[in-house]
C-alpha cells in the first residue's frame, strides 16, 4: 500500500503523505496542501479532522476501548486511584511509591485559596450557575499567580501552577456549591484524602461535621478516573486551542470548563435526572417512555443511553455500574427517581431493540444516578465532571506548550457579500 495520497486538481496532482499512529489510526497530511494548491478542507464540527498528535489517551469507539498512556480504563479503575491516574495523564508514567507520596503531599499543602477569594465568591447571586462561579473562579487565580502569565518560566515553575491547580478546584467546586446553597464555605483539611477531602468541604456545616462514607468516597474516586480524558473531546480542543496562544494553565482550564458546561458536552448526567424527573411527574410508566423512544415519528429520546463515539458499549458504564450498585445497596436511599432509573437500566440491558442498536447505559446514565443519590444538585453534576476531567485538561495543555504547537487558526469557507458600496444612514 502507498504511504501517499493523491489529490487531483485543476490538471494538477499533488501528494498528500499518510500518517499512521501506533494504534494503527491513518490520517492524511494536508499542512501542505493550501501552500501548494490554494485549496482548504471543509469540516464542520472538524468530525474527519485531526488537530495534533497526542500520546495522551486513545479511545476506539466501534470497539469499545480507552486507554490513559497504553493503560486500559479497566485495570486503572480498578487497581488505581485518581491522584495516581492524574500523575500518570500528566507526567506520562505511573509514579513509583516514593513518586506518589511526593506528589499527594504537594497536592494536600496547596489545597487553601486565598482568602480574598471569598470577596469574589460573595459577589455571586446564590442563584448563579456553580459552572459559571467555579469558571471564574479558576480563572481569577490568574490575578492571585500571575507568575503563571509568563510562557517562558521554567519547568519547576510550570509544574507548581499544575500543583496548585489540582490541589486548588477541589476547594474552589465545593465553594461553589456553598454560594448555591448560601451556607457558610468549609476549609480543607489536610488529614483526609483526596476525594473525602472534597466530600467534607462539599456537605460539612458548622453545626455538625461530615462522616465520610468509604463506599461513596471510592464510588467518586472511581468515578473521576472515568472522566479523566476523554481524547480531543470540545473542551480538551478549547483547552489546547487557548493554551496555544501561551495564555496561562489558569485561563486555559477556565476555558474548557465553559465549553464543559454546554448542555451537549457535561450536561449530559443532568438530563438523565431531569428525564427520570419527568417520567416520575408523569406518572412512572417506563414502559410508556421506552415505547415512545421506539417510536421514529416521537422526538423523544432517552437521555444516558448509547454514546455518539461508543458504537456498542462504553467501557467505562459497565465499571461505574457496580459502584452506583454499592452506593445505592450503602445508603439505602428512597427515592422514587431512582427506582425509575433501575427499571429503565433492566429493560434497556434485556430489550432487544436496544441491544440491536447497541444503546446501552453510558457512564452519564450511572454518575447522574451516583450524584443523585449522593444528594448533590443537578445543576452541581457538570461541576464533578469537570473536577473529574482536569488532569485531563492540564495534560492536553502540557503536551501542547512542550511539543511548541503553533497558535490555533481554523480557516473558513467565505460565503457572504463580494463588495458593496457604502451607504449613508440618511440614503438607507
Amino acid at each position: 500500500m502507498s504511504d501517499k495520497a493523491e489529490l487531483h486538481y485543476n490538471g494538477n496532482v499533488y501528494q498528500l503523505p499518510i500518517i499512521e499512529g501506533t494504534q494503527n489510526e491513518k490520517a492524511l497530511d494536508i499542512s501542505r496542501l493550501r501552500g501548494e494548491s490554494g485549496l482548504i478542507t471543509l469540516d464542520k464540527g472538524f468530525k474527519n479532522t485531526g488537530s495534533t498528535e497526542s500520546a495522551i489517551t486513545f479511545l476506539n469507539g466501534e470497539e469499545g476501548i480507552l486507554k490513559y498512556r497504553g493503560y486500559s480504563i479497566e485495570e486503572l479503575a480498578d487497581k488505581s486511584s485518581f491522584v495516581e491516574v492524574s500523575y500518570l495523564l500528566i507526567y506520562g508514567e505511573l509514579p513509583t511509591a516514593e513518586q506518589l507520596k511526593s506528589f499527594q503531599e504537594e497536592i494536600t499543602n496547596h489545597t487553601l485559596v486565598h482568602e480574598d477569594v471569598k470577596s469574589i465568591l460573595d459577589g455571586f447571586p446564590s442563584k448563579s450557575h456553580p459552572m459559571g462561579v467555579l469558571s471564574s473562579l479558576v480563572s481569577s487565580l490568574t490575578a492571585f499567580y500571575p507568575m503563571s502569565l509568563d510562557p517562558n518560566r521554567s519547568a519547576s515553575e510550570v509544574n507548581g501552577t499544575i500543583i496548585r491547580l489540582l490541589a486548588k478546584i477541589p476547594t474552589l467546586a465545593a465553594w461553589s456549591y456553598k454560594n448555591r446553597m448560601r451556607q457558610p464555605v468549609v476549609y480543607p483539611k489536610n488529614s483526609l484524602d483526596y476525594c473525602s477531602n472534597f466530600l467534607r468541604m462539599m456537605f460539612a456545616l458548622p453545626t455538625e461535621e461530615y462522616q465520610i462514607n468509604p463506599v461513596v468516597a471510592k464510588a467518586l474516586d472511581k468515578l473521576l478516573i472515568l472522566h479523566a480524558d476523554h481524547e480531543q473531546n470540545c473542551s480538551a480542543s478549547t483547552v489546547r486551542i487557548v493554551g496555544s496562544s501561551h495564555a496561562s494553565l489558569y485561563t486555559s482550564v477556565s476555558a474548557g470548563i465553559a465549553a464543559l458546561w454546554g448542555p451537549l458536552h457535561g450536561g449530559a448526567n443532568q438530563a438523565v435526572i431531569e428525564m427520570l424527573e419527568n417520567i416520575r411527574r408523569d406518572g412512572g410508566d417506563v414502559e410508556k417512555y421506552v415505547s415512545r423512544a421506539k417510536d421514529k415519528s416521537d422526538s423523544f429520546r432517552l437521555m444516558g443511553f448509547g454514546h455518539r463515539v461508543y458504537k456498542n458499549f462504553d467501557p467505562r458504564a459497565t465499571i461505574i455500574k457496580k459502584a452506583a450498585d454499592d452506593v445505592l445497596k450503602e445508603l439505602g436511599v428512597d427515592d422514587p427517581v431512582l427506582d425509575i432509573a433501575k427499571t429503565l437500566e433492566e429493560i434497556a440491558l434485556n430489550d432487544e431493540y436496544f441491544v440491536a442498536r447497541g444503546l446501552y447505559p453510558n457512564v452519564d446514565f450511572y454518575s447522574g444516578i451516583i450524584y443523585r443519590a449522593l444528594g448533590i444538585p443537578t445543576d452541581m453534576f457538570t461541576v464533578m465532571f469537570a473536577i473529574g476531567r482536569l488532569p485531563g485538561w492540564i495534560a492536553q495543555w502540557k503536551e501542547m506548550r512542550e511539543n511548541n504547537e503553533p497558535i490555533g487558526r481554523p480557516r473558513q469557507v467565505y460565503t457572504g457579500y463580494t463588495s458593496r458600496d457604502y451607504v449613508t444612514i440618511d440614503k438607507r
